[in-house]
């Protein structure tokens, strides 16, 4: 066996990451965009959160706000989106799903990337065998991936890095065949601040003390990096060192807290339109916490204007609930009557945002031995049917009359591509006409 970076290889990890996810996502029904500068902006198109490699390579940041790069759009015809999240969504579930067949082990890390074991498959190749991954990924969903592999999480990120960036590489790069020096030799090439766990604050102490590269992070004093980043630091050099302190989450905890919250399109002054949108809000919200299998006890509702302009208001009313629930039904009627105690006539409302708190697991839920709880079953079985109904013919096709029809209030999305997947009236139209 090589004199590798690992000294424990009972664990193989690699991590998978879409490239450049919301453009590829944009080009899987656009083929004539490959090899086009494009961009994807934000809710509201308010600033850059995706980019090509030809408008990276243009010098275009991310959350770059999208009126700065108007010269720019023009001068190099760059293609842009509003961002198309049921799109990106479902592709991302599409690739989450392709991985399983691969290996039983998956952490899914974000909507583009997922950590995966190699561990226990009698795998002898890894580089070939996460190959096959990318084609397969490639050929069922038309998204390019990248893969990184080692014996531990930190380093299968840095080996990612180098996979992304790194053409000779065809997309992989595996740790776990190179000696030291090879490795050291990649991680040269990560500055601190890209280094999973560092940030931007840690990699300044850093550099201000001489370590600018993972490779200098790797052979820096573990000890005094605990001193320095807490034993968040002091992990991180062990991980580069190929020492495992990271597991494989496969089972990620529940959230405690579930917010659903929008910047307006425009300023919204209407009672009525606020209602619809924390209604919305609300019914979001609450299919985040069926899908979790929760329960909530407290709704937190809030508005606030413009504080760039006169007379800013704030405020945000709490209720506590009777007793735990995830009926969109409920949950709405407790949320508009915050939004009652709240709502002032006379401002300009620009945002406002649904909190659910106080969740516990399903199963924890206590129910009085004075009531029939048929009335719960009833609730839970109509909340599963419209979800049911809503995954397959695409969300919000069943909904309470309080969300409302035409959305006002909705944030503006002047650029936004169709979505492909996930809505009956808007798949791709293919034409067999010769």
């Amino acid at each position: 066996m090589n004199n590798n970076s690992s000294t424990n290889t009972s664990q193989i990890y690699a991590l998978l990451d879409c490239n450049n996810f919301y453009v590829s996502c944009e080009r899987v029904f656009a083929p004539e965009l490959n090899n086009i500068p494009i961009m994807v902006l934000s809710n509201n198109d308010g600033c850059v959160i995706a980019r090509s490699n030809e408008v990276k390579a243009l010098g275009v940041k991310m959350a770059e706000p999208a009126f700065k790069c108007r010269d720019l759009v023009r001068k190099h015809n760059i293609q842009v989106f509003s961002a198309n999240f049921p799109l990106y969504a479902d592709l991302s579930a599409r690739v989450m799903k392709t991985l399983r067949k691969f290996t039983p082990e998956i952490e899914i890390y974000s909507i583009d990337e997922a950590f995966l074991s190699f561990s226990n498959l009698h795998i002898s190749d890894y580089q070939a065998y996460s190959q096959k991954i990318r084609q397969t990924i490639l050929r069922w969903t038309g998204l390019p991936v990248s893969i990184g592999i080692a014996s531990t999480k930190t380093l299968t990120k840095a080996a990612n890095e180098i996979a992304k960036k790194d053409p000779s590489l065809n997309g992989v790069l595996d740790f776990t065949r190179l000696l030291d020096k090879e490795v050291d030799d990649y991680l040269e090439r990560i500055p601190v601040r890209d280094i999973w766990g560092v940030g931007r604050q840690y990699s300044k102490k850093l550099e201000a003390i001489g370590i600018y590269t993972a490779k200098n992070l790797k052979h820096a004093d573990s000890k005094y990096m605990r001193k320095k980043m807490t034993v968040l630091g002091e992990r991180c050099v062990l991980e580069l060192r190929g020492e495992r302190c990271f597991d494989l989450d496969t089972n990620p905890q529940p959230q405690k807290g579930i917010s659903t919250t929008r910047t307006f399109g425009g300023e919204v002054t209407d009672y009525q339109d606020l209602e619809e949108a924390i209604a919305s809000f609300t019914a979001t919200a609450s299919e985040k916490l069926r899908n979790q299998n929760s329960l909530a006890n407290i709704v937190i509702v809030f508005v606030r204007t413009n504080r760039f302009k006169g007379g800013y208001y704030s405020n945000s009313y709490h209720i506590r609930l009777p007793k735990a629930t995830s009926s969109t039904i409920l949950l709405t009627k407790y949320a508009l009557l915050a939004l009652r105690n709240i709502f002032k006539k006379g401002y300009r409302y620009k945002q406002s945002g649904v909190l659910l708190s106080g969740i516990e697991p399903e199963v924890q839920k206590q129910t009085s031995i004075f009531k029939s709880d048929k009335s719960n079953g009833k609730a839970k079985t109509l909340m599963n049917t419209i979800d049911a109904i809503n995954r397959k013919w695409g969300r919000g096709q069943v909904k309470l009359l309080s969300e409302g029809i035409r959305k006002p209030w909705l944030y503006q999305r002047t650029r936004v591509s169709k979505r492909y997947t996930t809505d009956w009236g808007e798949l791709l139209i293919v034409s067999c006409n010769p």
